[in-house]
């Protein structure tokens, strides 16, 4: 991206980081260290099952299930208070269900490499389209020794999902260092997506959802959700500004953090305001 678009100027937000799968709150400690800095107020909620979180995936059978602490942290703010919502990676779908059901506590949505549905489809189209063969040049993500796993005999729970060392290193962590590649490795815990639910639930609303101003942060040199889809995505839902970071792999939470955080800061001071 063009750096001087995104100087971070001085002014203060309440920012709120939304972790992707088999990750939690802690993946931002970077970015959220320089968003505090620079005066913002920031929260990294862990969601279900995530991060510090005690409850194990079995207890959190539906995707708003998981998405409830972060619920409970925007039905708890004041009345008039608004936040910047940012997702990354799978936390985008939950930042749509978010500003479908507190639009007006969300200053801006910002989607960074990250799954952004539309208000046509049900949430799980995104994620559906990426796991599709038919995507262009089939440039899907090659999941390599990621597991999925039933949970129940029956099928009711969701499909358990844990990325493995191979491609957590080769897809995700390409570009950081060995140290957050082992941190990375240490913290990630069993998680889902939640496909089935989601293509359950009707699509997110134009009145709601769509009324909510976004934002989204393309990461160049993404193995996982490469830029090519990034950018598919915003075409099927245009987005008020897009920013893109060379060198950024998927975790450019770790990798390029400085970068990502001048981003949020700008994104926060002109939609905050």
């Amino acid at each position: 991206m063009h750096m001087e678009a995104c100087a971070g100027q001085a002014s203060s937000a309440h920012i709120v980081l939304v972790h992707g799968a088999c990750l939690g709150g802690w993946s931002w400690f970077k970015v959220a260290t320089r968003l505090r800095s620079a005066g913002h107020r920031v929260s990294t909620p862990d969601l279900a099952a995530s991060g510090v979180d005690p409850r194990p995936l079995r207890e959190v059978p539906t995707f708003r299930d998981y998405t409830k602490p972060l619920l409970d942290l925007l039905e708890s703010l004041p009345s008039g208070e608004k936040v910047v919502l940012v997702g990354h990676s799978l936390g985008g779908v939950n930042v749509a269900l978010a500003c479908e059901l507190f639009p007006e506590k969300i200053a801006a949505a910002v989607f960074v490499a990250a799954f952004m549905p539309d208000h046509r489809s049900p949430p799980s189209y995104v994620l559906e389209k990426f796991s599709s063969k038919k995507f262009v040049e089939g440039r899907t993500l090659d999941w390599m020794d990621t597991e999925f796993k039933p949970q129940d005999p029956e099928g009711k729970l969701p499909t358990s999902m844990l990325f493995g060392p191979l491609v957590t290193r080769a897809k995700f962590f390409q570009l950081c260092s060995p140290e957050d590649l082992t941190l990375g490795r240490s913290l990630m815990r069993v998680n889902s997506m939640f496909v089935d639910d989601l293509r359950l639930q009707p699509p997110h609303t134009e009145a709601r959802y769509g009324s909510v101003r976004k934002a989204y942060v393309v990461f160049k040199d993404d193995h996982a959700i490469v830029e090519q889809f990034q950018r598919w995505m915003v075409h099927n839902y245009p987005v008020d500004e897009v920013m893109e970071i060379d060198g950024a792999d998927h975790m450019a939470l770790l990798s390029t953090p400085t970068e990502l955080a001048r981003c949020l800061a700008d994104i926060a001071v002109k939609y905050a305001a």
